[in-house]
């Protein structure tokens, strides 16, 4: 007996050895073993398009045709510049409809005011995908559950046959299948209450997302997702990139649960003594006045920033 398990362990040994050698993920069922924290590594949450670098928040400079940081980022300095970086969309368009497009373009201009992330909102698919926060991916036969760092979402992938969802989500609702090793995602009864990123991009609640997540390797997943929406775009259009592994020997998620950072920036306005006012740096000064929105508007929240349409 003693010898038969010493045989036993090496033959258990020789396999893991040979399946690292290979850089070939583990199986779960017979299907690629996704556990493990990821991130994306680009530029995509800023803007899924391939762009040069520019102000958070600009406004005209010296020379025509410059920007400088406007007011609400000026003391971040070059901190306050969108990194550029190449885009993630399958030849580099999105197929917007005219009033869409007009749309796209009035939220990159009011950005600070409508981006559901700077809300706290959560951030829904596929933009959870590659926002600069990790997430974990928890695996099983049936389920597939995806934790992510920033503002505690989840969502969970149903591998086993379910019933139609009722309502809708801001993460959407995920039914999965496997063609082959490849992991197929269809996501839908969204809210349209998300962006795609922090440069306008937008959807209505007739947003589709196919995914499709295909190893690449041990560590590194391709994150490929067809998003289709009749009411907003022409066509159907895709984006795609690598997701990695976090390789550190404690990865782990810690807490970035952003509702009470946020409270101040969205209900600063109501308070009767006004908390933020002033803040003074070495070479300027700051002050902040709020602003009560007229009427009906103090008491409303169009969370999806996206505008209803005016009347």
């Amino acid at each position: 007996m003693q010898a038969w398990g010493k045989c036993l362990t090496i033959t258990v040994f020789t396999a893991v050895v040979a399946s690292a050698a290979d850089g070939l993920p583990g199986r779960i069922a017979g299907k690629p073993d996704f556990n493990g924290i990821w991130e994306a590594n680009n530029t995509a949450n800023w803007d899924l398009q391939t762009h040069a670098a520019r102000p958070m928040v600009g406004q005209p400079g010296l020379v025509p045709g410059s920007q400088v940081l406007a007011a609400p980022v000026l003391g971040l300095g070059s901190l306050g510049w969108v990194p550029g970086g190449l885009g993630v969309v399958e030849g580099e368009e999105i197929p917007y409809q005219p009033w869409a497009a007009a749309r796209k373009k009035e939220n990159q201009e009011h950005w600070m005011d409508r981006d559901p992330e700077i809300k706290c909102f959560q951030p829904g698919v596929p933009r959870a995908m590659y926002m600069p926060h990790p997430f974990q991916i928890i695996q099983s036969a049936t389920k597939i559950n995806m934790v992510f760092e920033y503002a505690n979402a989840q969502r969970t992938i149903h591998l086993n046959k379910m019933e139609d969802y009722p309502n809708v989500l801001w993460m959407g609702y995920s039914v999965g299948h496997w063609e082959g090793d490849t992991l197929v995602v269809n996501v839908t009864d969204f809210t349209d209450a998300t962006w795609f990123d922090r440069s306008g991009n937008f959807h209505s609640d007739a947003l589709h997302v196919v995914e499709r997540y295909t190893p690449m390797g041990k560590d590194v997943i391709r994150y490929e997702a067809t998003i289709e929406d009749p009411q907003v775009f022409t066509r159907p259009w895709k984006i795609s990139m690598p997701l990695y592994r976090r390789l550190e020997p404690n990865a782990q998620l810690t807490d970035f649960r952003c509702v009470e950072m946020v409270e101040e920036t969205m209900y600063g306005h109501l308070r009767k003594d006004q908390l933020v006012k002033h803040w003074e740096g070495t070479t300027m000064n700051v002050d902040i006045t709020r602003k009560i929105p007229p009427g009906e508007a103090v008491h409303e929240r169009y969370i999806s920033g996206n505008p209803p349409a005016a009347k």
